[in-house]
């Protein structure tokens, strides 16, 4: 009787240590976005020559970045079976870190994101688009050849995003 009781003890100890150990997240952490630089941006259109793309620069100051982000993600998933590739850049400063990761963990891209490396803002600038003053939010638009094909500077409508879209997939179909 007394090697029942020690071993249901036993037992009954091992479960309870087995129910206090701390569980493992089954979830990983996202990881930062990777950062880039003028070289890198152009990196990444040469990556996704043969795609029509749109590139979204945004920050998290910046208040109509925030209110056309979702839209952005809606339109992704959208035009990503039609062969639409949308790409983020996070224009923040690296002190802005924290908020750039909770923007994207509130909104959870479907599209890739990238952060603009600190520094030689004018070169990144005139690498996106010649003249650009880094008025936020600014999407460019590319053609399957690579080629800038558009750009729409501040917060854009859905009905303008999506005619700009429509007209890239079937500029990028010939």
């Amino acid at each position: 009787m007394k090697i029942r009781t020690c071993l249901f003890l036993l037992v009954l100890a091992a479960a309870a240590t087995a129910l206090a150990a701390p569980q493992t997240s089954k979830t990983v952490a996202p990881r930062d976005p990777a950062i880039i630089d003028a070289q890198g941006y152009q990196k990444l259109l040469e990556q996704n020559r043969g795609k029509p793309m749109l590139v979204n620069f945004w920050a998290t100051y910046c208040e109509p970045c925030r209110d056309e982000y979702p839209m952005l993600n809606e339109l992704a998933k959208k035009y990503a079976p039609q062969g639409l590739k949308v790409v983020g850049v996070s224009m923040d400063d690296d002190g802005d870190l924290i908020l750039m990761r909770r923007f994207l963990a509130r909104y959870n891209p479907v599209f890739p994101n990238y952060r603009k490396k600190a520094g030689s803002e004018v070169e990144f600038r005139q690498a996106v688009l010649p003249g650009w003053t880094g008025s936020l939010p600014i999407s460019v638009f590319y053609g399957k050849d690579g080629q800038q094909t558009g750009h729409m500077l501040g917060e854009g409508t859905r009905d303008k995003y999506e005619a700009a879209i429509r007209a890239l997939l079937v500029s990028g179909s010939n």
